[in-house]
């Protein structure tokens, strides 16, 4: 691994680490499920780097993908029964 990857890795983490705090501190559901979509996002890129394409892959489809759309439906349905 050289460099490049290794300075590229470390900023993607701290991008995930600073897109989990922002998910466990924000009031905001829709923040909060923006930012661990970004999280799950992110750690596919990682996963690239790392030479690990189909967890790559995984992690892009149900992670930041499905797992956001999911969560997305679900508030949608909370606010329209409590509305």
């Amino acid at each position: 691994m050289t460099d490049t990857y290794i300075i590229i890795s470390i900023a993607l983490g701290l991008v995930i680490l600073v897109m989990a705090i922002v998910a466990v501190y924000q009031k905001k559901l829709s923040v909060v499920i923006l930012a661990t979509g970004a999280v799950s996002l992110f750690a596919s890129v990682i996963y690239i780097l790392l030479a690990a394409p189909d967890v790559a892959m995984t992690e892009a489809a149900i992670g930041s993908g499905l797992s956001t759309v999911i969560f997305f439906y679900v508030l949608n349905k909370i606010r329209k029964n409590n509305a």
